[in-house]
């Protein structure tokens, strides 16, 4: 139960508990399971705090310093918590359902199993910020900085991290299911076995992420840079990936049937065993990538630089290499069956007829 004579104090206003706490810099109020709902604590010192389990759905807590406290278990439905700070602070199995938690800070906080589905986490700071299996469903994140935050598992369906800072955030297992990452810097990011499903990743920075068994299928990757990103037994299936950076990326096995690289950079690309059947590769550049042993059956490589491409093994049963550049590339044991090669520049230099 929380400490009556510390709830009293607050009550008072907060002034009156400011000034407490500043002759009282030794004690860390104790508030457990403290009724506060619909509570004016505008600038409030709260820091070192025991708020364990306590009431503030609707709360004021705008500007109010809760560093380094314990708010495990508390709610805080619809409360309003712009440019708090929460630094430090525990909120594991807290709920924050419709928060407004606009340019808040809370870095190195524990937001663990935390629900935050709705709020508004504009422009907060959440760098190195622990939201293993949070939930945060249609939350806003726009222009907010997660660099090297932890989303493993967490439930990101319809989040919008628009311009987002994601720098080496981890997002192992976590469903990003329709989420919105326009623009997002998602480099050296980990989202190994990530759902992806429908997501927006429109000019989006995935240099060097960790993709790998990713599920991007319906993904809009349109301009996405993913240069030496891991993509290895990924699923980008249908995928828009349409003038995006991939060269160095590892798709070694990854299955990306109906994609469109339409105008992408594939230079030096690893995409052994990869599974390329009916995917749009116009005017693509393939030069010096490895497609040993790929599945490119009916793709359309029509005007792509193939320049110095390993293809041997490759099946490009149907294939249309129409004006493709194929200078140098390597068709060894390739499965050329009813491929058409009509004006394109072949091995040899030859231009087919």
């Amino acid at each position: 139960m929380a400490d009556q004579e510390h709830l009293e104090l607050l009550k008072q206003g907060t002034g009156v508990w400011n000034h407490w706490r500043e002759q009282h810099a030794d004690v860390h109020p104790n508030l457990y399971q403290a009724v506060l709902n619909k509570a004016n604590l505008r600038e409030a010192a709260l820091h070192h705090t025991n708020l364990q389990e306590g009431d503030l759905n609707h709360v004021d807590l705008c500007m109010a310093d809760l560093r380094q406290s314990n708010l495990m278990g508390i709610r805080l439905k619809e409360a309003h918590l712009y440019t708090a700070d929460l630094r430090g602070a525990n909120l594991q199995d807290s709920s924050l359902l419709g928060a407004d938690l606009r340019e808040a800070n809370l870095g190195s906080a524990d937001l663990q199993r935390a629900n935050l589905s709705s709020s508004i986490l504009v422009m907060a700071d959440l760098h190195d910020a622990n939201l293993r299996e949070a939930v945060l469903q249609e939350a806003k994140l726009n222009y907010a900085n997660l660099s090297y935050a932890d989303l493993s598992l967490a439930d990101l369906q319809k989040c919008d991290f628009g311009r987002a800072d994601l720098r080496g955030a981890h997002f192992y297992t976590a469903n990003l299911k329709r989420s919105n990452l326009y623009c997002a810097n998602l480099s050296h990011a980990d989202l190994r076995e990530a759902l992806l499903v429908e997501a927006n990743l429109r000019d989006a920075d995935l240099r060097e992420a960790n993709l790998n068994m990713a599920i991007l299928s319906l993904a809009n990757l349109i301009g996405t840079t993913l240069y030496h990103a891991d993509l290895m037994f990924a699923n980008l299936s249908m995928a828009n990936l349409c003038m995006a950076n991939l060269s160095r990326a590892n798709l070694t096995g990854t299955t990306l049937i109906g994609t469109n690289f339409i105008g992408s950079n594939l230079y030096l690309a690893m995409m052994q065993d990869a599974n390329l059947m009916e995917a749009d590769l116009r005017e693509a550049t393939l030069n010096e990538a490895d497609c040993n042993g790929a599945n490119l059956q009916s793709a359309n490589f029509s005007m792509a630089n193939l320049t110095y491409a390993n293809l041997q093994g490759a099946n490009l049963q149907g294939a249309n290499l129409r004006q493709a550049n194929l200078w140098n590339a390597n068709l060894k044991d390739a499965n050329l069956e009813g491929v058409s090669f009509q004006g394109a520049v072949m091995p040899d230099g030859r231009v087919h007829s």
